[in-house]
């Protein structure tokens, strides 16, 4: 079964985008040597290592690539299992998709921000966020779910899960007063201390959408929260291993220590039994080079114990950031969960208005539809009635011509005259009284349509005000990550510290 096109498109527009190669791809069986892999992963570790890596045999490439994806995956145990070494060494176009899958989404978690995927178009966003929603929704079971995810026909528009994300909503309706209340709880939640300032929302796009939703900030704080963790824990295993050395070397200055103190004891003792000058001069010789090894001893003690009082600190710096992320993480967890809920909340209570609204509306129309009927049949008896009156008058005047006799004739034909123009007038009132009701009703859904539409317009500004509040969760995560990176360049000068 071949690959779902619209999705293997997307991938390779992807990996295009990210420049590691001088001529764009066209398919994805280009990618069988495994470079185009290794140049991402160089990108995102930002490292040397890939560079090495790419003179090596297709096998070495591939277990460096697996390597990879076990390590930065959530479960290692699912992505050894999830790419096959030997589907990749085949070139298989499923492995090679998985493999950007993989990428795709690290990425995306590591350093990607929403304005960078507007070189994409929408179609390719849309693609290319259903596939990190899917990798989102599936982590625990990637294995059995990727693979038709990858192969399946494309559903049609009206149950994509792709399109129907970033579907505009329907327009709103009448809402209760207390969501009104709730939202403003909602700002008020949101405002925790921050120093960044509130940030415009970016355009709205698929890509921009996905990423700002609670469920993949959240895991991607959790990942940086995880690669602090680790660092510190580096941090940890180097600050014991330099204990260590610490007390090697003071074990050393001890014994030396010691021995100064045998033969400073022992020179006395030749001293005393007269020895000749050449031993002396020797054991002076022996005694000042001990000395010598004594103090370089004692130096590197010190400059141990300054570099361990360094540490010391930056474990403590360290901590005390973690620290900080951690609760951070959990405060911004929070908030994020009490959004959604409030948000799905919202959404429920719209539709239920919208769809009270629209049967209400329904009713409105099918009364001024009866209306009208009613309206029209009684005008067409008017006009019938009317026109046996005509009738029934032009008989009576030539009546009247007649001969008296036939007088008690034309009585009856008043008569019966009489009961016309009453029923004629009865319908008028009736029919004056149906145009009220039709004026009425008009009126109604004039008053309703207006009420609807301010409703949407009220509903679309509290949507651009969440918007807002999800956009300064955003700005908390990018001040997260900004710590991140200052605590890499420490790293880094500390590492180019000891090199030197």
């Amino acid at each position: 079964m071949s690959l779902h096109g619209a999705r293997a498109a997307a991938l390779l527009a992807w990996v295009n985008s990210t420049k590691v190669c001088p001529d764009p791809l066209n398919d994805l069986s280009q990618l069988q040597d495994c470079s185009v892999f290794i140049r991402i992963i160089h990108k995102i570790h930002r490292s040397k290592e890939g560079e090495s890596v790419l003179e090596q045999p297709l096998p070495e490439r591939i277990s460096f690539i697996r390597g990879f994806l076990q390590k930065h995956c959530r479960h290692k145990l699912a992505a050894e299992n999830l790419v096959s070494a030997q589907k990749l060494a085949d070139g298989e176009e499923l492995a090679l998709a998985k493999v950007a899958v993989l990428l795709l989404y690290h990425t995306s978690m590591s350093c990607k921000s929403p304005g960078d995927w507007n070189e994409f178009d929408y179609k390719t966003q849309v693609e290319l966020a259903s596939i990190l929603k899917f990798v989102l929704d599936n982590e625990e079971s990637l294995n059995e779910n990727l693979e038709p995810f990858l192969l399946r026909k494309a559903p049609p528009p009206s149950s994509s899960t792709s399109s129907s994300s970033f579907e505009e909503h329907s327009p709103p309706h009448s809402l209760p007063h207390k969501r009104e209340v709730r939202f403003l709880e909602l700002q008020k939640i949101a405002s925790f201390p921050s120093t960044n300032n509130m940030l415009p929302s970016p355009p709205s796009s698929p890509m921009g959408d996905i990423m700002q939703t609670p469920q993949f900030q959240l895991r991607r704080l959790k990942k940086q929260l995880a690669f602090e963790r680790e660092n510190r824990d580096g941090l940890e295993v180097e600050l014991a291993e330099n204990r260590k050395l610490i007390m090697e070397k003071e074990a050393q200055i001890t014994m030396m220590q010691q021995r100064i103190d045998r033969l400073a004891k022992l020179n006395e003792k030749q001293t005393a039994d007269q020895l000749e000058p050449k031993e002396m001069e020797e054991l002076r010789e022996k005694n000042e080079s001990l000395v010598g090894r004594l103090h370089e001893a004692f130096r590197q003690c010190q400059d141990l114990k300054t570099e361990k009082a360094q540490m010391d600190r930056k474990i403590n710096q360290l901590s005390e950031e973690n620290g900080d992320l951690s609760f951070k993480l959990r405060e911004i967890a929070s908030h994020m969960v009490q959004l959604q809920e409030a948000l799905n909340e919202l959404s429920e209570e719209h539709n239920a208005a919208l769809a009270q609204s629209q049967e209400k509306q329904g009713q409105l129309e099918n009364e001024l539809h009866a209306a009208l009927q009613d309206k029209k049949s009684s005008e067409e008896k008017i006009e019938i009635l009317q026109g046996k009156i005509s009738l029934l008058e032009d008989q009576l005047a030539k009546l009247e011509e007649c001969s008296s006799q036939e007088k008690g004739e034309v009585m009856g034909d008043v008569l019966k005259l009489e009961e016309l123009k009453q029923e004629v007038s009865s319908l008028a009132t009736k029919g004056a009284e149906l145009q009220a009701t039709v004026l009425r009703l008009e009126e109604e859904k004039q008053l309703r349509e207006a009420a609807l539409q301010s409703e949407r317009g009220r509903f679309e500004e509290e949507k651009q005000q969440l918007s807002s509040l999800v956009t300064s969760l955003q700005s908390s995560l990018s001040e997260s990550h900004r710590a991140q990176e200052r605590l890499e360049q420490d790293l880094q000068a500390r590492d180019a510290e000891r090199q030197a």
